[in-house]
């Protein structure tokens, strides 16, 4: 009696790029990561209102290691998820999209980096920092997201995943749309723009939306990763 090994498994025609879908998969896991601390953070920070407040308000209480190596883990996967669409051939190692998921993921470690600011305390550059730093960031992953769906809506095979990849960027940006809205309006409102929406609620939305990008290219990737050899030529 035989044992076979997982890589036994597969298909003799199919070709898998170990690599691709490794990385494709630690990508999951930081999404999966960061989906559990932050919504623990839900659950034992009572005091943090998720509809008026931001995310990174935990950032400010004592909590702030469980919030920063959520933050973080959502960035390292989204830089593993970039890497197995590059080995995958599903976006070019230099291309707008890729640099737009780098930029996500370098936004997101400066989030860590810089806390938000402490109204109790005051403004700080640090805070600025923070804030443009998401901003950058909330705005690149959608961005990633429609360009790579497009590239790929005419795809006999990855047409159904590009379709999601594109309409959950689409989503993104109308969540965002709401906080513009907010800002455009303040003449009319006279209320300042954070007050005039559910802050709160629709940043959890804006990074719902995006953290469901990464996990559709980890899913996206692994089965990317498994190429079909063609058959000999007689």
């Amino acid at each position: 009696m035989s044992v076979e090994s997982p890589a036994d498994t597969d298909p003799p025609d199919v070709a898998v790029d170990r690599l691709a879908r490794t990385c494709a998969l630690a990508g999951a896991g930081g999404a999966a990561i960061a989906v559990v601390l932050i919504l623990g953070l839900h659950v034992v920070a009572t005091d943090v209102d998720p509809i008026r407040r931001t995310i990174s308000e935990y950032g400010l209480g004592p909590y702030r290691s469980v919030f920063d190596v959520g933050v973080l883990a959502l960035a390292l996967g989204t830089l593993a998820v970039t890497v197995s669409a590059v080995r995958n051939g599903l976006v070019k190692a230099l291309s707008v999209p890729t640099v737009l998921l780098v930029l996500f993921a370098i936004g997101m470690g400066t989030v860590v980096a810089f806390e938000k600011t402490n109204w109790a305390v005051g403004p700080s550059v640090g805070g600025y920092i923070h804030r443009y730093a998401s901003l950058v960031a909330f705005m690149a992953m959608p961005a990633a997201a429609i360009a790579i769906g497009r590239r790929w809506k005419g795809d006999a095979s990855w047409a159904g995943f590009a379709a999601w990849t594109r309409w959950l960027g689409v989503v993104a940006y109308l969540w965002f749309a709401w906080i513009l809205g907010g800002f455009l309006l303040r003449p009319f409102t006279g209320r300042n723009w954070w007050q005039a929406i559910p802050l709160g609620l629709v940043e959890r939305g804006l990074a719902l939306t995006e953290l469901l990008v990464v996990v559709v290219l980890a899913v996206w990737g692994v089965a990317a990763a498994r190429q079909r050899v063609p058959a000999p030529l007689p």
